[in-house]
């Protein structure tokens, strides 16, 4: 059985358990998502499945897009592609589609997204550098000071923090536990904050670190 879904975030709320305890939850939209292609070791020396999310129309597909998802029988091209490796051959066939029956309450998955860009910031914000004295006269505030030395090693050392690009990065969060499956809306509620704006696409996938180890 597969254990990743395509979706989107929709954003957070917060829901009463079982225990009539407040829980902070991401709303996560889950597929349904088509099998566009199936990958076997005999043929491309892995096992795999290309799982395809939401759609775009057909002037902004390209014909290869087109002609890829005509094959596995879509009308429209997805708006996202991504694989799926699997440990053994493929169950599934291309044209199936793969919904958040896949997931249990009380899983515990990783959720992979994009988080937010920042754009161009100096250490300050991107490292939490200190900086200098808040008072007038320094003329030093936010700046980032000493970088090197002069003699030795007359260089700045590899991988100093400096001003760059913030943001924007793939990041997975580990372990959250899904408080709740709402299948006939395609939505997953997941336990806390995951990376990404609203409107982003993510990764659902079963917990790697958090299974429980087989016993002997």
């Amino acid at each position: 059985m597969i254990s990743s879904l395509l979706g989107k975030k929709i954003g957070m709320t917060q829901v009463y358990d079982a225990q009539n305890v407040l829980v902070p939850v991401t709303v996560v939209e889950a597929g349904p998502c088509a099998v566009v292609q199936v990958k076997t070791e005999q043929n491309d020396g892995y096992n795999a499945v290309q799982l395809g999310f939401s759609s775009k129309k057909a002037k902004n597909a390209s014909k290869a897009e087109q002609s890829h998802a005509k094959k596995a029988g879509l009308e429209q091209a997805p708006r996202v592609l991504s694989e799926v490796r699997l440990p053994g051959a493929p169950e599934l066939k291309v044209g199936d589609v793969v919904t958040v029956a896949a997931f249990a309450e009380g899983q515990l998955v990783d959720v992979i997204g994009i988080t937010k860009g920042k754009g161009f910031q100096g250490v300050v914000k991107r490292f939490r550098v200190a900086g200098g004295p808040a008072a007038h006269g320094s003329m030093f505030h936010r700046r980032i000071g000493s970088i090197g030395m002069r003699q030795t090693p007359g260089r700045s050392w590899k991988n100093q923090s400096m001003p760059g690009h913030m943001g924007s990065e793939r990041r997975t969060m580990q372990n959250l536990r899904v408080v709740k499956v709402i299948a006939d809306k395609n939505l997953l509620l997941v336990k806390g904050a995951i990376p990404g704006a609203n409107g982003g696409d993510v990764i659902v996938r079963s917990a790697i670190k958090g299974q429980p180890k087989p016993t002997a």
